[in-house]
């Protein structure tokens, strides 16, 4: 039964930086019309079921109510058994419990913190990452159509054509020795010793930051490192950085709208497999751009790149593969009979 899950964050593209800086709200309606969408594709697909995460605002349900009679969707739509808690656990856990069911694909919708949630419970289940949240540099523009075709594709090959999909790469943090938590993009440390606001938007608080990637054309902090030394998606190395004066400066958007000239004082590429100590405490660790971690003056902080990230589909390459394979042609076939 070919299943693909769809976690929908309804807090994605709310944060602080609507205030700090010109980011726009990304509203629930909106991904109710692109979840409308990515169900008609996943249809169109030949998906068999459903499943997707309950959220208070109810984005799959609205989304399902919307569709209109002549495009009734064959599909088994069901949500997860869990208790919502409105946190950004209910994606890991929404994850875990699709992973468990048999999902053979799952689509997000938000940023780069909820696909670093997902990441931490779907294994080697596929996503297709639909950017929802502020700082999106793990999740991409894809049309919700488009994604959910993709998704159905990757659900009827099975597991085996790998075609599209690409693993990526992981920063994990160990403390006093014991791994304890990951990102997908940076981790950032911050001359701070409480959370407050998750978001980061005070450049003069950043005393390291360790990437996986960094390209000019990013948003966020990744986009130092693009701006200093860029590094690839899917390159074999990473970026630690230093910060303060003493060495160059770049101008970067570290948000939207918020281009500012950023003082380095080193930088250096690492390679997979590398360990990057921090500074020492009190601090805090802010991964994927918000504040996860507090870190004493008697706690050993190390950040290790790895390449062991969640996989990460292509919609274009996976498209392309499906034409190759003669899916839409078995598909317009069915179709013709069916009529």
């Amino acid at each position: 039964m070919a299943t693909v899950g769809i976690i929908a964050n309804p807090a994605s593209g709310k944060d602080i930086r609507r205030l700090v800086a010109y980011g726009t709200v990304f509203d629930n309606q909106e991904k109710v019309n692109i979840v409308r969408r990515l169900l008609l594709g996943l249809a169109a697909a030949g998906v068999d079921r459903v499943l997707f995460m309950p959220d208070y605002y109810g984005i799959v349900p609205k989304a399902i109510q919307g569709i209109s009679c002549c495009q009734s969707l064959k599909l088994k739509i069901m949500p997860v058994d869990m208790e919502i808690t409105g946190t950004q656990r209910d994606s890991l856990l929404a994850a875990r419990l699709m992973r468990q069911a048999g999902a053979d694909c799952l689509v997000t919708l938000g940023g780069d913190g909820t696909n670093r949630m997902v990441a931490k419970g779907c294994e080697d289940i596929p996503l297709v990452p639909v950017s929802t949240g502020t700082n999106n540099v793990f999740p991409v523009m894809v049309e919700g159509t488009i994604a959910g075709l993709a998704a159905g594709i990757i659900a009827k090959r099975g597991p085996d054509n790998k075609a599209g999909v690409n693993q990526t790469k992981l920063l994990v943090v160990y403390k006093n020795g014991c791994p304890v938590d990951s990102a997908l993009i940076d981790a950032v440390v911050l001359d701070q010793s409480f959370t407050g606001a998750r978001a980061i938007w005070h450049p003069e608080r950043m005393l390291q930051a360790v990437l996986t990637r960094g390209e000019p054309d990013n948003l966020g902090i990744s986009a130092i490192g693009g701006a200093a030394h860029p590094v690839a998606a899917y390159e074999p190395c990473g970026l630690s950085l230093c910060f303060g004066t003493g060495g160059t400066s770049v101008v970067a958007p570290i948000a939207p709208g918020l281009i500012l000239p950023i003082p380095i004082k080193q930088f250096e590429v690492i390679q997979v497999g590398a360990y990057v100590k921090i500074a020492a405490g009190p601090c805090l660790l802010a991964l994927d751009g918000e504040r996860e971690m507090e870190v004493t003056e008697k706690d050993e902080v190390a950040i290790q790149l790895t390449f062991a990230g969640p996989f990460v589909a292509d919609s274009k390459a996976i498209l392309t593969d499906a034409v190759k394979n003669n899916f839409f042609t078995s598909l317009g076939e069915l179709n013709v009979k069916g009529v």
